[in-house]
């Protein structure tokens, strides 16, 4: 069972898979949010053989959804078109902020972030 984890920002998206098990989440890469998009995350899920997505539901500080949060319903519609796989949202507040406390800033900071969310839904849901 490998799951796809995905934490989508209006410029970039990170991308992390788990191991074959679907125990532990690894970083994958970062995709640029442009018009390929979704033919990029259709393609690296039917490489990998995913059967599940997970995604950073997006909230503000108040816990109330922030302004990407209605890009991300919408995004959640054209991926689940795409993939057809079920999709879960799973908490993302200071993902970001995290992946740069372990790592630092880097090229790959988005994917680390996308690791962060997916180990956490695994946590909770195992």
């Amino acid at each position: 069972m490998r799951m796809m984890g995905i934490d989508y920002g209006k410029k970039r998206v990170g991308v992390a898979f788990t191991d074959d098990a679907g125990l532990m989440a690894f970083p994958h890469g970062v995709v640029i949010n442009d018009a390929n998009l979704l033919k990029t995350l259709t393609e690296l899920a039917e490489e990998k053989g995913v059967t599940e997505i997970v995604i950073g539901h997006s909230l503000g500080r108040d816990g109330k959804p922030n302004e990407i949060h209605s890009r991300v319903e919408e995004f959640i519609g054209d991926l689940t078109l795409h993939i057809g796989v079920p999709i879960h949202l799973e908490p993302e507040q200071y993902s970001t902020q995290e992946a740069v406390r372990f790592q630092g800033r880097n090229a790959n900071t988005d994917a680390s972030a996308a690791a962060i969310i997916l180990n956490s839904f695994i946590t909770r849901t195992k």
